[in-house]
């Protein structure tokens, strides 16, 4: 697969599979061999918070599907370095079996790829390995090393009447090495709280998330003093607030929405270009569509939860900004998102799952896309579809104009939360301009009847 056949995500995620395809492909001309599962086989483990590519620790992102990504810029930037390595197969050095005493339980998400070579050569000390068929065992075991395919360099020496020796370029043990010192700052960094200090063994709850000056670790002391958001930043631009962030402390409020985390971003409309609220990490995640193209989002579990999930809360989040709030809509990604739950989800086919007991579920993947602009109300067209039917079939539930959507949604609104709606109109937001940036403008009279 290459890279330009990789599913695309939203602000450059990728799913740990794409990632898996990825990576081979980023250093196949390099002189380091990269593993095929590096994202997924052992010792990867994205629950810890990062993955090991060479001495980068690249972040996991889960999603409120449960499925984690990271991010492709992480991938490219870890692949580059390694890619600039030259490998010396000659200049080796001893790395097994050396017993070397392994760490506490603690320590178990560790990489210790001394240690972990060392358990391997257990699993295969009673092997011929004389013939390089070693390759073979245990290959579910330990499939890689900070994403780099061991086997493919491992020498393996025999001795007589001593068990083989193992092997490995100076090159790559040092980038192990650098890599098992990297994890080990990150992993006292998760320990230690930023702010006070407290270690882990004082306070066993300890929450680590992304702030503008990276991962941070908070411990429940230090998260209760965050102070709450009350509007400080409502009405005023993206624009003009974006010139002083580096001045705004964003960590020392709470998120707006989760009201748990440290907050760590700033959200805002990207159609009316005001500012919603400062949000922590996840819910800024959460909140972005998941996007195919600029006029295309697939609406996923993940996505959909949004809807349902706390609807009221997100809602109330969404109208933050003057523009939706005056308007009584919201952006057009989500907009013709929930379009897509209202109208497309009753009319998608269903499948009956073969050899199982689970009945029907339904076709592929719901998709929205739309043509035209916010600006132009009565031009703009919302395409409800369904992409991956298992049968082949690509079929457009239906079309939707951009102002029925909007009608759909007030209706929509009043039903789900009651009191968002009743803050809403026009009346309540009179200074709100016509056009927010430039645009073909819709001079007819019905299409600026919307606005």
């Amino acid at each position: 697969m290459t890279e330009a056949e990789l599913p695309r995500r939203a602000h450059g995620l990728l799913t740990l599979p794409a990632a898996n395809a990825l990576w081979p492909e980023l250093l196949s001309n390099s002189a380091v061999p990269a593993a095929s599962e590096a994202f997924t086989g052992s010792p990867a483990d994205p629950r810890s918070g990062y993955i090991l590519l060479g001495s980068h620790l690249v972040p996991t992102v889960q999603n409120a599907d449960g499925r984690w990504h990271v991010h492709g810029a992480d991938v490219r930037r870890a692949a580059a370095e390694l890619g600039s390595l030259k490998v010396d197969r000659n200049a080796l050095v001893h790395v097994g079996p050396c017993r070397v005493p392994g760490a506490g339980q603690e320590d178990a998400r560790a990489l210790r790829w001394r240690q972990r070579l060392d358990h391997e050569w257990t699993r295969v000390r009673n092997h011929d390995a004389s013939d390089g068929s070693w390759q073979q065992v245990g290959s579910d075991h330990l499939r890689h090393l900070a994403g780099i395919d061991w086997r493919r360099f491992l020498v393996v020496r025999p001795k007589p009447q001593a068990a083989h020796a193992w092997w490995l370029p100076r090159t790559l043990a040092r980038v192990l090495d650098a890599a098992e010192r990297a994890e080990a700052q990150w992993l006292l960094a998760a320990q230690t709280c930023s702010k006070c200090g407290a270690s882990a063994d004082n306070q066993p709850e300890m929450s680590r998330v992304q702030t503008e000056s990276g991962r941070q670790t908070s411990c429940p002391a230090c998260t209760t003093t965050l102070r709450p958001y009350t509007g400080e930043l409502e009405g005023q631009l993206y624009s003009a607030l974006s010139r002083k962030r580096s001045s705004l402390a964003v960590s020392e409020w709470r998120c707006a929405v989760c009201q748990e985390a440290p907050a760590s971003a700033i959200d805002h409309c990207h159609e009316h270009r005001y500012v919603r609220a400062p949000v922590c990490q996840s819910c800024n995640t959460r909140e972005r569509p998941n996007y195919l193209y600029g006029n295309d989002v697939y609406v996923t579990s993940r996505y959909a939860s949004l809807f349902h999930t706390h609807a009221e809360d997100w809602l109330r989040h969404w109208h933050r900004c003057p523009g939706c709030r005056a308007r009584t809509t919201l952006p057009l990604p989500h907009l013709a998102a929930l379009t897509a739950l209202l109208v497309g989800a009753p009319l998608r086919p269903t499948h009956r799952v073969p050899h199982s007991s689970r009945g029907r579920i339904p076709c592929g993947e719901l998709r929205a896309s739309w043509a035209g602009s916010h600006n132009e109300p009565r031009s703009c067209v919302i395409t409800l579809s369904v992409d991956y039917c298992p049968s082949g079939e690509h079929r457009t539930l239906a079309q939707v104009p951009y102002r029925a959507a909007v009608d759909r949604f007030r209706t929509w609104l009043a039903e789900t939360a009651p009191e968002v709606a009743a803050a809403a109109g026009p009346s309540r937001h009179d200074t709100v301009p016509a056009q927010f940036r430039p645009v073909i403008a819709d001079t007819s009279s019905a299409g600026l009847s919307l606005f």
